[in-house]
């Protein structure tokens, strides 16, 4: 839900119909995950995608209409061969108006605030939609399922969709250390996305909130500093960046020549001193003290 909230902000600005259908549960399909969700506008427009697409065809078949349903999808052979996998596949999503939620709903996910839907539900459809965060007085059920992280609880009249945002971490670069420490990341149940490209990771960097960490890496200054320069400008809790401390000194230069001199939040060169050598081991320095910097922070 937090990656489409940003397109069903502007949306709604715009006076644009919208919904957005999410993941209550799925059988043998890979990839989807509860809480995974996508925008959907009428005449099949399509903000993100469920599981790489492999629903697509069937969230074009939604009727928008009323405040919201839950429906159980179940993939042919065909589709199924198509998606790569084997047996019976299936999913449970439920679909709801943008416009049935709290206004407030959409900025506290684009700042990936923990919250969690409830809504009644009578024959399949979705009404009197809330919201609650943590912290608020609510029932039971909302309070066990935000307790869960990402989920959804339904029972007879009720459902309860809990959405809790993980760490992300953003690498800039490539080589062995990038690869380790996008695996080690991964290992803790982070959000990693990696990006070689400076303008791509410049765009990742501008994403972050602090509850997430951007690590630079590079040998060229430019494009290291520019990015660098973008994580900065970012609510990012940890940065990190690696490299020797002439490196680090040079893209505070850079960075100076262009009016950039608070460098407080940079951790560089990035890592605890454990004398690390190998890529792994650069890996569990520097998320040992992404995790400390988060912590603390949080």
């Amino acid at each position: 839900m937090f990656s489409v909230a940003l397109s069903v902000a502007s949306c709604l600005r715009a006076g644009t119909e919208v919904h957005v259908a999410w993941v209550l549960s799925a059988q043998n399909l890979p990839g989807l995950e509860p809480g995974d969700a996508v925008a959907l506008t009428p005449g099949g427009g399509r903000m993100g995608a469920l599981g790489g697409g492999m629903l697509d065809s069937h969230l074009a078949e939604l009727s928008l209409s009323g405040t919201g349903c839950i429906v159980d999808v179940t993939l042919s052979e065909v589709d199924a061969l198509i998606a790569g996998v084997s047996g019976p596949a299936s999913a449970r999503i439920a679909v709801a108006a943008a416009s049935a939620l709290p206004e407030q709903t959409w900025g506290l996910l684009m700042n990936r605030e923990a919250l969690a839907i409830s809504a009644r539900v009578d024959d399949g459809r979705l009404s009197d939609l809330e919201i609650h965060t943590l912290g608020d007085s609510a029932p039971e059920e909302v309070t066990e399922a935000l307790g869960r992280g990402t989920s959804s609880i339904e029972t007879p009249d009720r459902l309860v969709s809990a959405f809790v945002p993980v760490t992300r971490l953003v690498i800039s670069g490539g080589g062995p250390n990038a690869r380790a420490l996008e695996e080690a990341a991964g290992l803790l149940g982070w959000q990693v996305d990696r990006a070689t490209d400076p303008d791509t990771a410049a765009g990742l960097m501008a994403t972050l909130s602090p509850l997430d960490g951007a690590v630079v890496m590079g040998h060229d200054v430019e494009s290291s500093s520019r990015v660098l320069g973008a994580a900065l400008e970012s609510a990012a809790g940890y940065i990190g960046a690696l490299g020797s401390l002439r490196m680090q000194q040079n893209r505070a230069d850079w960075l100076a020549y262009r009016g950039v001199t608070d460098l407080e939040r940079v951790h560089g060169p990035a890592g605890i001193d454990i004398h690390a050598d190998t890529p792994a081991e650069i890996a569990v320095s520097v998320l040992a003290e992404a995790i400390a910097v988060l912590h603390q922070r949080g």
